[in-house]
């Protein structure tokens, strides 16, 4: 057992890795580890019983709020039948149970087969998969290859890595997964050959860690109707705007499309535990019907886990109870005129500020690629905990924060630019 007098950070600094993180400067001697203790709400407190607005729930995975009752509720009762259980030739009814749940979020005769795995990385990966047998069971062995975005973030397991286009991520993983060509725009398909791809994959209305960049209005439809005309399957990664985060319980909804393949995980267990879901249309699922060479040979060891199925019901449940997303296009409102505000306090200050519901990313005028996280770092003092992209500071609570709770974090924010210089 570790020394029992050793605090939690000098522990982390000797043992632990973190990711995304230079850990050089988190292990200098003079950088102090914040250390989450508990959370409630909104918020969050460390070990010292100091309180932070959650303004990036969490890694964009909360949704709301610490500790709610009703999730907290069916993760315990469901402690009490089964922890976990092999996937493998059995089912539970949590697993059972969210699959039909979500297949009904969409429009009938469309998402109806749910495949469960672990995180974002692997429901993406899950769908690269299935698009390849796919073809390669229905006599088109050609399609191989895959097209993605620049800009774009679908996850770190080498297939969803290879998709990638953030240099900084990525760069050194080039070639090693699924052929790739990345395009900027919808108009960078003209120089695609069509029949050698799979699948078109893109993170809808607003590509997350490229520093929360919108999309055009019509991306989507446009995309849908590129990949009915070629033959070609659309792979929608929602791992970050599904759940509400844009206004609506799915970003596709904003344009009335619906993919061959959705990727769910983040906010699909409220940010509670790790699970993910690959959904896709009986099309797909019946080609890899007719015998064990066809079966799809993939999965995960915690595939299916009741604890996180429970809580995905639970999470589900409490959107219908609380009548979540009718409340929110007040709030998407109080957001923006909130975020005018800070920007026009702060002029000079702030290059352009882009919000997609209650996702908004700051981006902040003059930056070398470190001033967002001192501006995050000056934040916190100030009551509000998130993390940049480069120089935009991301701003994106959980769905339950109120009103007051918004204008609390962007005032901490606005604090922060006050302080904060190049």
């Amino acid at each position: 057992m570790p020394d029992g007098g050793m605090e939690t950070a000098e522990l982390d600094k000797a043992h632990l890795w973190h990711p995304f993180t230079p850990m050089g400067d988190w292990c200098a001697r003079g950088h102090e580890p914040l250390v989450i203790a508990r959370g409630e709400g909104a918020y969050l407190f460390d070990d010292r019983g100091r309180r932070y607005l959650d303004g990036n729930s969490s890694i964009w995975t909360n949704i709301h709020g610490h500790r709610h009752p009703a999730i907290d509720a069916a993760v315990r009762a469901q402690l009490d039948e089964v922890a976990h259980c092999s996937f493998l030739g059995t089912t539970n009814a949590p697993a059972a149970e969210l699959a039909a749940a979500l297949a009904a979020l969409f429009p009938s005769n469309t998402l109806e087969r749910v495949f469960l795995s672990d995180d974002g990385s692997t429901a993406v990966e899950c769908a690269l998969k299935m698009a390849l047998q796919f073809f390669q069971l229905t006599g088109e062995p050609g399609r191989r290859g895959f097209v993605s975005f620049e800009g774009a973030y679908h996850g770190d397991t080498l297939g969803a890595a290879a998709l990638g286009g953030i240099p900084l991520f990525h760069g050194r993983f080039d070639g090693l997964g699924v052929p790739v060509r990345r395009v900027a725009s919808v108009a960078g398909l003209d120089g695609v050959e069509p029949g050698a791809v799979a699948a078109v994959v893109i993170e809808p209305l607003v590509q997350g860690a490229a520093g929360m960049r919108l999309w055009p209005a019509g991306t989507l439809r446009d995309l849908r109707a590129w990949c009915d005309r070629n033959g070609a399957l659309l792979v929608l990664d929602e791992v970050m705007t599904g759940f509400g985060r844009t206004g609506r319980m799915f970003a596709c909804e904003h344009e009335g499309v619906t993919p061959d393949l959705m990727a769910l995980a983040k906010g699909l267990t409220g940010g509670y535990l790790p699970l993910a879901a690959t959904l896709t249309t009986r099309r797909i699922y019946e080609a890899f019907l007719g015998g064990r060479e066809r079966a799809f040979y993939y999965g995960h060891s915690y595939s299916g886990n009741p604890l996180g199925c429970a809580a995905a019901l639970a999470n589900l449940r409490v959107f219908e109870d609380e009548k979540t997303l009718a409340a929110l296009p007040a709030k998407i409102e109080h957001l923006r005129r909130g975020l005018d505000a800070l920007d026009a306090a702060h002029p000079g200050r702030i290059a352009e500020v882009r919000q997609c519901g209650m996702i908004a990313g700051v981006e902040l005028a003059g930056g070398d690629g470190t001033l967002g996280a001192r501006a995050c770092t000056a934040a916190r003092r100030h009551g509000l905990l998130t993390r940049p992209v480069l120089d935009t500071v991301v701003f994106m609570p959980p769905l339950c924060t109120t009103p007051e709770q918004i204008d609390e974090g962007l005032r901490a924010l606005g604090a922060a630019l006050d302080e904060v210089r190049l």
